[in-house]
């Protein structure tokens, strides 16, 4: 249910109405926005719940960084160097050689 604030009047004319959203079992309620009336109409602001976009924000950094080193992990970037790769490597250097 949406509860609308008391008026607030600004020295300039402006009147503004907050608009809340009550919490469950008469708990605090958030913020949804805010009615301003002026001379030229009515604006709607929508409130912008800070918190929630910064959680989102870093969870996404979280996940992307467990699938980069999961990637890493799983496939590292640099060159397979086993024994017999060093070898390969070792009689191809040897092969380019002038004698």
């Amino acid at each position: 249910m949406l509860v609308f604030g008391e008026p607030y009047e600004t020295t300039g004319g402006t009147v503004l109405i907050t608009v809340t959203r009550q919490g469950r079992k008469g708990g605090p309620g958030h913020a949804v926005g805010l009615y301003t009336i002026n001379a030229d109409g009515v604006t709607w602001t929508p409130a912008a719940d800070q918190g929630r976009i910064t959680l989102i924000g870093a969870c996404t950094g979280f996940v992307a960084a467990a699938l980069a080193t999961l990637a890493v992990v799983r496939r590292p970037p640099w060159p397979n160097l086993t024994e017999r790769a060093m070898v390969a490597l070792a009689q191809a250097d040897s092969a380019k050689k002038p004698r």
